[in-house]
């Protein structure tokens, strides 16, 4: 089975030796987004709502580069560094997640790269 890079500029670049995601076959893997603004690759300015909102908005930038969207995601794993945050989580989410919803992890780390509040990765299925 052949594998494919996807790659797009509405996302962050990757800060490290890795991909944004990795298709193979049907299923593509979504790597790590934390909050980075795109354009500047800076964190965003702002609460931890508009944190856990631009991670969102990150994985759904390299979705659509696979040809998919947040609905298309079965797996989502959520790290957070302090987990006081995990209602604002499921907040947030139902903006952009609606039923049946993904699969998910919520973990509490005690440090994210470059200072970020939360990060999240998913495996998102595609159809055909």
């Amino acid at each position: 089975m052949s594998r494919e890079i996807i790659h797009t500029d509405n996302a962050p670049q990757a800060i490290g030796t890795y991909s944004q995601a990795v298709r193979s076959g049907r299923t593509v893997y979504l790597s790590g987004q934390i909050p980075l603004l795109p354009d500047t690759m800076e964190l965003v300015d702002g609460s931890v709502d508009q944190q856990i909102r631009r991670v969102f908005d990150n994985l759904l930038a390299v979705a659509s580069a696979a040809g998919g969207t947040l609905a298309d995601v079965v797996k989502l794993n959520i790290y957070l560094t302090d987990l006081v945050h995990f209602p604002l989580v499921n907040q947030v989410m139902s903006d952009y997640f609606s039923e049946p919803y993904p699969a998910r992890a919520a973990i509490g780390v005690a440090a994210l790269p470059k200072g970020a509040l939360v990060e999240m990765d998913a495996v998102m299925e595609l159809d055909g």
